[in-house]
């Protein structure tokens, strides 16, 4: 079973790294270098899990997440979101969760914290 993953991120860089790292592990990655495409990205593939960017060029990962979770794709409600952000002030972390994500993790990105998080959310294998 393929397990698929929407990672919305403006930074090449970012979605490199994620791509790399998540393919290791076979999991498919779908990309949106934007909030309004990654809303639209989300509605077509309903991904499995979305991990999400919080500083985005046109509408921020807080408008993302709260979007996602009113759409009329009510799968979509449920979708796990982990914000990866370079935010990382007090507060930050409860804006997120608050904006309907289910976990926040701070950039830069570390790999196997990446994994587990991700790793959290892989039904077991039958």
């Amino acid at each position: 079973m393929t397990f698929n993953i929407l990672y919305v991120e403006d930074n090449p860089d970012n979605m490199r790294l994620v791509k790399r790292a998540l393919g290791a592990k076979g999991y498919t990655v779908h990309e949106a270098p934007n909030g309004l495409e990654g809303l639209k990205k989300a509605d077509e593939l309903t991904p499995d899990v979305i991990l999400l960017d919080i500083n985005l060029p046109d509408i921020d990962g807080y408008e993302v997440a709260r979007r996602l979770r009113q759409s009329n794709n009510t799968a979509l409600h449920y979708v796990p979101i982990i914000a990866i952000t370079a935010n990382a002030l007090k507060g930050d972390a409860e804006k997120a969760l608050a904006a309907g994500c289910d976990v926040y993790m701070a950039k830069p990105i570390n790999v196997r914290e990446l994994w587990a998080r991700v790793e959290a959310f892989v039904p077991d294998a039958e």
